[in-house]
């Protein structure tokens, strides 16, 4: 199965961060280039353990909906997102966040995946997948980065 990691640094405390990244309208935002959208589950907010959101979304012209559900929380250290049903066989997503000690927050998010259907499905992983999906996922880092390092830092 696939994996592959994006490490990201914010310069913003690992709560900030965290937190952020359960935010579905932030999510959603970052994610403008696919005309993402929830369709189902959490509509606005942070999500929560327990929780799930789907996501409708446009990826090499086709529309996809993915129901992921968060099945592992510790605040402010890390928390998983798996799919609970969507396009892919498997869908793994840890994200991390720990003090760089400076004040910022080293992300990390390590992503195992698996395409459907088999051998076609290991060449979509091949040919696609494997470069396509860091690509989203830094971009989704990217905008986190922008609006925490962009908010207002409380005073230690």
């Amino acid at each position: 199965m696939p994996r592959f990691e994006v490490v990201t640094h914010v310069i913003a405390s690992p709560g900030t961060v965290f937190d952020l990244s359960l935010d579905v309208g932030l999510h959603t935002a970052s994610m403008a280039e696919s005309s993402e959208k929830v369709v189902g589950g959490v509509t606005a907010g942070r999500l929560k353990l327990g929780e799930s959101v789907t996501w409708q979304a446009r990826h090499f012209g086709v529309r996809w909906r993915m129901t992921s559900a968060i099945t592992a929380y510790d605040r402010p250290g890390f928390f998983v997102d798996e799919q609970v049903s969507g396009p892919f066989k498997q869908w793994h997503h840890a994200h991390r966040f720990q003090s760089d000690g400076h004040g910022g927050t080293v992300m990390r998010d390590v992503i195992d995946f698996a395409a459907p259907l088999g051998p076609l499905g290991t060449i979509a992983e091949v040919l696609a997948l494997r470069r396509y999906l860091p690509r989203l996922i830094r971009a989704r880092n990217q905008h986190i980065k922008e609006v925490a390092e962009s908010a207002p830092r409380a005073e230690s």
